[in-house]
């Protein structure tokens, strides 16, 4: 880590390790701020972008185990926009087969991607720039009209036909608010930051502890680190206000130990500290994969995680002699844009968590560096 740092490839990180469920390693190395000279702290806090997105399908498969939802409803009955969808067929615009359902939300099957060239891409990504347009202005567009306005657009594919990255996590936090009746940062703050203890966790960051929010930078062309403070994907970049659309694939921010809560709750079969937020049956849902063959091959273009599956906003380790990475069949976990991470191996009753802030970082070779320390030492 420290050579990464040194390096300058990120600026500082935290770092954790936890087996059957206790702390065994921590670190902490760099700085949060690097004009300043801020150090990260234990209980500095990270925009999670898509680390995010598991949060949200926990909070979909709370209304499931209730019996609020099926996951085969179409998106329609909840997010009137999915009315009446085209799917991109040869260039052509044309009804699909069936409509997108919760299913595929959460599998990202349904034909929902963040860009490209296709219709469907140019759709996303204009109303991507149009949310940016209006996010500090007094008409922010909000997480349903989002999620609608997102339905008015085509679709990249038939859904269910294939597997790509996209918007399917932002419609799912419109899905649970239309369920709830209630917004969706209070839906998850009610039914899992509170029971968990993740009092720094949420869709922003209050005053009282803005000083502990970590700068993101990016490579400057020379070796160097340069600051980030562009808005991505409709998040709030400085997180300074409450926003009007709480974006269940990228809005979080957390520290790590927040986040440790949450992973540790799924290794639990989803209790913590005596609060059962998910029954086990659900959690081991969850964590499988769910692509069926002609799905992954969709997935399989995703290099890096060759050996991998998806389901459920996450990747799964179902073969680990083709990963490029050591690993145990069964982890589970995602990343995020600017570089948080997580997997939990149930089979090694192991997390790890490694956070940092660096424009497009994903997994990082210094993540897997790291994880492969501790998974060959084992």
């Amino acid at each position: 880590m420290k050579a990464s740092i040194d390096n300058k490839e990120i600026a500082g990180a935290n770092f954790m390790v936890l087996k059957d469920g206790s702390e065994v390693f921590y670190h902490e190395d760099g700085l949060a701020d690097l004009e300043s000279g801020r150090a990260v702290a234990r209980d500095s806090i990270f925009r999670l972008y898509s680390m995010s997105k598991p949060v949200t399908a926990a909070a979909v498969m709370m209304l499931l185990e209730r019996g609020q939802i099926d996951l085969f409803d179409p998106v329609s009955r909840y997010v009137p926009g999915f009315h009446h969808q085209l799917v991109e067929n040869n260039g052509e615009l044309v009804p699909p087969a069936r409509e997108v359902n919760i299913h595929d939300l959460l599998n990202m099957t349904s034909g929902l991607v963040y860009g490209g060239t296709d219709k469907a891409g140019q759709h996303t990504e204009a109303l991507f720039q149009e949310l940016g347009s209006r996010l500090h202005g007094d008409n922010a567009m909000s997480t349903l009209e989002f999620a609608n306005r997102l339905g008015q657009g085509p679709l990249s594919f038939e859904p269910g036909s294939n597997w790509q990255y996209g918007t399917s996590a932002d419609v799912l936090g419109a899905v649970v608010e239309a369920v709830s009746g209630i917004r969706f940062g209070e839906f998850l703050k009610q039914e899992i930051f509170e029971p968990l203890g993740m009092a720094d966790t949420g869709f922003w960051v209050p005053d009282s502890k803005r000083e502990r929010l970590v700068k993101t930078y990016q490579d400057d062309g020379q070796g160097g680190l340069k600051l980030y403070a562009d808005s991505h994907l409709g998040v709030v970049h400085q997180m300074d206000r409450d926003p009007a659309f709480e974006s269940g694939g990228a809005g979080l921010s957390s520290t790590i130990d927040d986040a440790a809560k949450f992973t540790t709750m799924l290794m639990n079969q989803g209790s913590y500290n005596g609060n059962q937020i998910l029954k086990p049956k659900t959690v081991q849902y969850m964590t499988s994969a769910a692509l069926t063959d002609w799905q992954q091959k969709g997935f399989d273009t995703w290099h890096t995680l060759r050996g991998f599956s998806y389901g459920n906003q996450m990747r799964i380790m179902t073969d680990s002699g083709e990963a490029g990475m050591i690993g145990s069949s069964g982890e589970y976990g995602w990343d995020g844009w600017l570089g948080a991470y997580f997997t939990n191996s149930p089979q090694d009753r192991l997390t790890i968590l490694f956070m940092i802030q660096k424009k497009d970082a994903g997994t990082l070779p210094i993540t897997r560096k790291l994880r492969n320390i501790v998974f060959s030492s084992l």
